[in-house]
This record gives structure tokens, sequence and C-alpha cells, in this order.
């Protein structure tokens, strides 16, 4: 009775959906069989997709029948790309279990806090400006702002750049991302500065009003946390490989491999 309930257990979990020739196709095959579907398959639904699995595991075990009848299981072209994908198969069962599976959320997140105090700081420039065509026009933007006018409402009123409706607000900028004239006049500029002298660059003359001036923030923990992850994954991994290779005696016969994997897997000065 014991048997015949986990057998029925197994039955439920694992349920059979065709048979060829009297051998099971279970769901488990069509799982695997999905997770190697041809890419443009893979966008179906999952009905469709299900359909598509089943069709591929069902010929393959037909066409798989006549091979053995054939007896090309026993080759030795076949013998040796099998154990290729066997020593592929259990590296990836063996990293999934001793890699992937053992990084813990708080490992990630004690990664991303080390990370994030080891960077250096970054100044960031919160920043307007009115953007017009000639030099003259924008001392008469400089003049009329000395004389009270409100930047933003000015911005919406003179500039050309698309950001006008914002009243030329440029949100947040590190150095590198505008252009070299803007972005050096921009940070020498101390909040709530407006730039006293038109600044000339490919796309005209610029007006600018620093609005703030701060250390740029790290990236948000869930905005980066899949790449902590894939760090720390590489790293317990490389730590895995080199264990391996440290324990294992590793002859390469053909001088110029044996240069080349040398060079490749040489340690890193320190």
């Amino acid at each position: 009775m014991a048997l015949s309930q986990a057998a029925s257990a197994e039955d439920v979990k694992d349920p059979v959906v065709a048979t060829v020739d009297g051998v099971d196709v279970k769901k488990s095959d069509l799982d695997l069989a999905e997770g190697n579907i041809d890419p443009q398959l893979a966008q179906l639904p999952p009905e469709q997709k299900q359909l598509a699995a089943l069709t591929a595991v069902i010929d393959s075990k037909l066409i798989a029948v006549k091979a053995k009848a054939e007896k090309l299981d026993e080759t030795e072209e076949f013998k040796t790309r099998l154990q290729f994908i066997l020593d592929r198969e259990l590296h990836n069962a063996y990293f999934k279990k001793h890699v992937v599976d053992v990084v813990t959320d708080a490992e990630v997140k004690a990664r991303y806090d080390k990370e994030v105090a080891g960077m250096p700081k970054q100044q960031e420039v919160h920043a307007r400006h009115i953007l017009v065509k000639t030099e003259d026009e924008a001392k008469a933007v400089i003049a009329a702002l000395g004389e009270g006018k409100d930047f933003a409402e000015l911005a919406k009123e003179k500039s050309t750049d698309p950001n006008k409706s914002d009243g030329g607000d440029l949100g947040y900028f590190r150095k590198g991302q505008m252009v070299p004239e803007f972005e050096a006049a921009a940070f020498e500029m101390n909040k709530g500065d407006v730039s006293k002298t038109p600044i000339k660059t490919q796309f005209g003359f610029h007006v600018i009003k620093v609005e703030d001036k701060r250390d740029a923030p790290p990236p948000p923990y869930d905005q980066v946390k899949d790449q902590v992850r894939q760090m720390i994954m590489r790293d317990k991994y490389m730590e895995l490989l080199k264990a391996s290779k440290d324990s294992a005696k590793i002859e390469i016969l053909d001088p110029a491999l044996k240069k080349g994997y040398d060079e490749a897997n040489k340690a890193p000065a320190k």
C-alpha cells in the first residue's frame, strides 16, 4: 500500500501525458523540451508551447528508436558526443547546487552595501537652462533675470530647447553627460547661481541656473540586485574552479594549446 501511495503521489506530481510504443512521456519531459525549444516557438502562448514541446518529444522518441535499431548509439562518435553532453550537464547541475542555490538574499544585500561603500564619490548638478540662437539674445535673458524675472517662466517663453515646457529643467547630471562647455560652466557654479555670461556650445548660447549640487546617490538596491547576484555567483564559481584545478593533475600535450591555456589561466599579479 505504501509503495502504491508513493507511486500515486509521483503520478500526480509528474503525470504521464502520452505514450510512444508503450514508453511514457511525462510532464517533466515536456518541461525539459520547453527549455530547449526554438527561440521563435518560445514566444508562443503556454498551451501552444506545450503542444510544440510534446511534438518535439514524440518526434525524438520515434527517431531514437530507429537510431538504436541501427546501433548508432554504439558508435565511437556517438559515445564521445554523449560523454561531452553528460559532462556539461553534470557541470551545470554542480554549478546550480554549489553556486546558484547557495547565494542568499542576505549575501546579495551585504555585497551591495560593500560595493556602495567602496564607490568613489561623484558629484551631480541639477540645472536649468535657457537656449537661444544668438549671444545678444542670451545677454537679454541674463538682463531680464537680473530684473527679477522667474527663470522657469523665462525658459518657457524664450528657450528653443525641447524641454522649455519644463522650464528648462535638465534634472541631475554627472560629468561626461553634457557637452564640454556647458558642463564646465555648470560644475564651476554654486547652488543658486545663474551664469553671468552666455555659454556658447554647438547648439547655441545657454544661460544656466544651478538648482542643486550633491554627491550622486548609489543605484537603488532593487535596480541592481540581479547584477550583484551575478557578481557573487561569478566569484563563487571562480573559487570552485580554482580549488578543482589545484587538486587535479592537468596535462596538455599539444605545445601551442598548452601555452595558450597557461596564459589564459595565469594568476593575475597582486
